[in-house]
């Protein structure tokens, strides 16, 4: 299954150690899209982006405000992941049921913890050889 997927952190480390995670983790085959806070992701996010995994703190937009906005605009359902330091139950909360985040993964993370807190996810979506997710999202785009 290929995935492109936006990730979008103010740290161009972390962005590149999400990334390097999800191609160990052999969920899927990523290719990437990168931005450096909300109004970056806003700018980039388009059709093509199937998956996103976002930050919470940011400068300009933060990850929630940018989480709102796709919710609020998007027609179909696009898998967003939110990778933070934020650990408290009450953001936890606010992004899983306010935001409508899919998952929550708090920082540090290891890739071992990334694949697993992801592996329902994907279960849950679906591979393109089961009629899932991204067998739909692909006929819509195509």
């Amino acid at each position: 299954m290929d995935i492109h997927a936006l990730v979008v952190d103010d740290s161009g480390i972390m962005r590149k150690l999400v990334m390097r995670s999800l191609r160990e983790s052999k969920l899927a085959q990523f290719t990437f899209e990168e931005a450096q806070d909300g109004l970056d992701a806003i700018a980039k996010f388009d059709e093509s982006i199937q998956m996103v995994f976002v930050d919470w703190n940011m400068p300009n937009m933060s990850g929630i405000e940018f989480v709102k906005k796709v919710r609020e605009a998007e027609e179909g359902h696009v898998p967003i992941v939110m990778i933070t330091t934020e650990g408290t139950m009450g953001k936890v909360e606010e992004a899983l049921n306010e935001g409508g985040v899919d998952c929550y993964i708090v920082k540090p993370f290891t890739p071992d913890v990334l694949t697993k807190k992801l592996d329902p996810l994907f279960e849950k979506l679906g591979g393109a050889n089961k009629g899932g997710f991204f067998t739909k999202l692909s006929k819509k785009i195509a």
